[in-house]
């Protein structure tokens, strides 16, 4: 057993003090530090022994991705995983997470053999649910533990190409002496699984927990031991989930992967704006689509207000799927430039689907869809808006907007307000250009 010794980490970020103290160095939490038992030495990750080589003699097809046969899944990690590399996948408790890699190692285990490290759940438990998705291909093994010792023995007898531990957080590494869930336990449990994954060649999937602010519970050490962060989102009410690529070293995370959750699993949507639009009902003060660009796809949206009056002294700001900080510069500019005041009255502005949309353009069809609402109003059923509005209420063009107008033409949409610098539509849509927010709501009669 390795040599212990004693240190002060913090409950919240994981930072280590060699001396107990009231406030956390790193994050500035009071009270936070507690005391653990820790190996003297943390292992290395084992490197690949070898001459110094030029870059241009290096193989790169250890680098390759393989397929899991969840396309969607592949769309987001540019083909797959790739052999040797370790993939933390995070998401809210019961959002689907372990029925998605249920899936993909169904997909996986039908040509070669995988492993499943159910520490959360019992065998009996994943079979049911095997079951009712329809995967139970041959090849999958189930192994019911929750040490890293036992982990490594099953890989050791079965040789998986594939290995998913559910969930890091219930793994425990037995030199640590600390409980499991415990910052230093999840940070040895990653620093085995990583060199398992490099000396093996073999695809590591960790399961991660999230905090209720939405982030990754454990040390930011376990962000970045791994080569991949994805982060599976979506409302537990609503159909859709959407997985992004937080952090990927084998390419780009610009991508989003798109699913519906069913009686049979997941399924990957193939027309996400249709989905998305599928229940607007046209001619509703308050309402208008907008296109959003998310990695290399285009989604519609139907952005969402509703301005009443308040009996409070503070009125009330309630947002979903939107960023509050835009919420209250469109409020402000709408105010300042357009003489249309929806600060005294509680505001209520979302995103239709379950969605959240961060990107600047936004701006526009949220300013028109506060406008619209005030006013008691709708905006014409076949216009979008996309821009992104400045503090002086002046309209600035966004990326890739004839591929956005496009979809949007593509889905039966006739007009789009943008600024006056976008390019020439493509045919099918007309573009009203406005310079400013007050040109564009008098575009669409506000």
């Amino acid at each position: 057993m390795a040599r212990l010794r004693t240190v002060h980490r913090c409950r919240s970020c994981g930072v280590v003090a060699a001396r107990w103290q009231g406030r956390c160095p790193g994050c500035g939490e009071w009270d936070a530090l507690v005391e653990q038992a820790e190996p003297a030495a943390p292992q290395p990750v084992a490197a690949v022994a070898g001459r110094a080589q030029r870059i241009t003699e290096v193989d790169a097809a250890g680098a390759v991705p393989r397929p899991t046969g969840v396309a969607e899944l592949d769309r987001v990690l540019g083909g797959g995983l790739v052999p040797g590399g370790v993939t933390l996948l995070g998401g809210e408790p019961g959002i689907g997470k372990s029925t998605l890699l249920l899936q993909v190692l169904a997909q996986r285990s039908r040509r070669e053999t995988t492993l499943l490290v159910c520490a959360e759940e019992s065998a009996p438990q994943v079979r049911c649910r095997a079951e009712r998705l329809g995967a139970l291909p041959p090849g999958l093994h189930l192994l019911a533990a929750t040490t890293t010792d036992a982990v490594l023995a099953a890989v050791e007898e079965i040789e998986p190409s594939l290995l998913v531990l559910d969930s890091v957080q219930t793994i425990s590494e037995p030199d640590t002496g600390q409980n499991p869930g415990s910052p230093g336990q999840v940070r040895a449990v990653a620093t085995t699984m990583t060199e398992l994954a490099k000396r093996r060649a073999v695809a590591v999937v960790l399961v991660g927990h999230v905090t209720k602010e939405g982030d990754l519970a454990g040390p930011r050490v376990l962000e970045h031991l791994v080569d991949t962060v994805l982060s599976f989102e979506g409302d537990r009410h609503h159909a859709l989930r959407l997985l992004r690529a937080v952090k990927h070293r084998f390419g780009a995370t610009g991508e989003l992967g798109l699913f519906e959750m069913g009686e049979r699993g997941l399924v990957g949507v193939d027309d996400p704006s249709g989905m998305l639009l599928g229940d607007r009902h046209p001619g509703i003060a308050g309402s208008v689509v907008v296109p959003v660009l998310e990695g290399s796809r285009i989604l519609l949206v139907e952005v969402q207000a509703l301005v009443t009056d308040s009996p409070l002294t503070n009125p009330r700001r309630s947002v979903q799927g939107l960023d509050t900080g835009r919420l209250a510069q469109m409020v402000a500019v709408l105010h300042r430039h357009c003489d249309t005041n929806v600060a005294p009255l509680d505001v209520h502005a979302a995103v239709a689907g379950g969605v959240r949309v961060t990107e600047p353009a936004v701006d526009l069809g949220l300013a028109l869809a506060l406008a619209s609402s005030k006013a008691g109003q709708a905006v014409p059923p076949d216009v979008i808006a996309v821009g992104e509005v400045g503090l002086g209420g002046e309209l600035r063009q966004v990326a890739s907007t004839p591929r956005r107008l496009a979809e949007a033409a593509r889905l039966g949409f006739r007009r789009a307000v943008v600024p006056c610098s976008a390019p020439p539509p493509p045919p099918g849509i007309t573009a009203l250009r406005a310079a400013d927010l007050r040109t564009a709501l008098d575009l669409v009669g506000l």
